[in-house]
């Protein structure tokens, strides 16, 4: 049943009115003229999820697990099916995901369109490494059965979407024998301890990722806190609880300003004691600490936000980073969600996957206007002099030339494309 809705992205800068269709059975999805575009749970921050002229599959009732086997790991279920679904049935049987984002809130055919990252991107690889085989759907209904080598096979992890609709996948899982995890954070003062802490954890520890406050300069600049984890071998296989809290309205547009978020940083370095604190950990708080907050993204109010997120390559050293902590501290536009992290070598089937060797850094903006997109363009100069690569699933305002120098692969990927599939943001970059 068609319906017109209004169809936002997490970052709710750019929301669609557009057609949708919200079958609950994958043979009710059916071919229409038009451009069409597969919709999860809209965790995707810029445009790369919306499509404004057209028609949009909501996929979040094509949930159901159809497969598993309990002695290897391997999962088949639908493309709708969240994460979150999928750790509370896996976790109790002693299986979790091979790699997870920030979120668990994300459908699975998501998460293989835009071939997410987690902590452990140095030893696992992208979410595309564990997706053996899936059935790829066509704007014009036929139907294919891809598997690893096929080339639309690795245009489809990574692909945006633009390939097709995933109506099932296979996810191989990984063992676990507790749900909890053995925790140890370590509070560095710049980039190069940064840097030394990320190559001596590498080795011993399966997950690493650092919080770095970004709104201090000077003698403090690039300082945070190194949260790095291994799983325990103690504990129950209790899966996560829901939210307990919810943001019910938008935030006022002066709550987050200069002085609020260096306050919140400089409490938030300085939370425990001592350069190092070790703990135990359930996985959610670890994995997933924004999901105990639900709706979390209207903190920035009614004009949204923005997430800036790119890869310096690792020849390019510290020094790139450097300069951009430097001018978002020096804009007072800084975030309190600021994640940064090194990419292993592993590298992902993905045509357009994002990660590459080198440093990762993720911020969240508030929506001020040219101001905001100003800062970006200085942030851009910098990534463009040491050749980093952008990230579509984050971006919304992402410039063509920028896309086309980020993915050396894209002409290879092109050919795949559904000629009835489109998006806001692949209409934005062939514009």
């Amino acid at each position: 049943m068609n319906t017109t809705r209004t169809m936002h992205s997490w970052g709710r800068v750019s929301p669609v009115t557009t057609t949708v269709d919200a079958p609950a059975w994958a043979d009710q999805i059916r071919p229409a003229p038009g451009p069409v575009l597969a919709y999860g749970l809209g965790r995707s921050y810029g445009d790369s999820c919306l499509l404004s002229e057209g028609r949009m599959i909501e996929t979040r009732f094509l949930d159901r697990i159809l497969d598993f086997n309990p002695g290897t790991g391997l999962l088949r279920a639908e493309g709708g099916i969240s994460l979150d679904a999928i750790l509370r049935f896996c976790v109790p049987r002693g299986w979790f995901l091979p790699t997870t984002p920030g979120t668990r809130l994300v459908t699975l055919g998501g998460a293989i369109a835009n071939d997410v990252h987690g902590k452990n991107h140095h030893r696992a690889g992208c979410f595309g490494n564990h997706v053996p085989r899936f059935e790829l759907l066509r704007s014009d209904g036929t139907r294919t059965l891809l598997s690893e080598g096929n080339p639309r096979h690795a245009a489809t992890i990574g692909g945006l979407g633009l390939t097709g609709i995933i109506t099932w996948a296979e996810l191989q899982l990984v063992p676990i024998r507790s749900a909890q995890l053995d925790v140890e954070l370590v509070r560095f003062s710049g980039l190069d301890e940064f840097l030394e802490l990320s190559k001596d954890s590498e080795r011993f520890w399966e997950h690493t990722v650092a919080w770095i406050d970004c709104a201090a300069s000077g003698r403090s600049l690039g300082r945070g806190i190194f949260i790095r984890g291994n799983w325990s071998a103690h504990g129950g296989l209790d899966p996560h609880k829901p939210p307990g809290a919810s943001v019910p309205v938008d935030f006022p547009n002066f709550a987050l300003n200069r002085f609020s978020i260096t306050a919140f940083n400089t409490l938030y370095y300085r939370r425990f004691f001592g350069r190092t604190n070790s703990l135990q950990q359930h996985y959610s708080p670890f994995f997933h600490p924004l999901d105990s907050v639900q709706g979390w993204s209207r903190i920035y109010g009614k004009r949204g936000f923005f997430q800036y997120q790119v890869v310096t390559p690792t020849g390019a050293g510290a020094e790139p980073m450097r300069e951009m902590l430097r001018i978002i501290a020096e804009s007072g536009q800084g975030s309190f969600l600021a994640v940064i992290k090194t990419f292993g070598e592993k590298a992902s089937p993905g045509m357009l996957s994002f990660p590459s060797p080198g440093i990762t850094l993720a911020l969240d903006f508030a929506n001020q206007g040219e101001s905001t997109l100003e800062l970006f363009g200085r942030l851009d100069e910098v990534a463009r002099s040491c050749d980093a690569r952008f990230y579509p699933a984050k971006d919304a305002r992402m410039s063509r030339e920028d896309f086309v120098r980020s993915y050396p692969r894209l002409d290879e990927f092109r050919p795949h494309v559904d000629p009835g599939m489109s998006s806001d943001f692949w209409k934005r970059m062939n514009a």
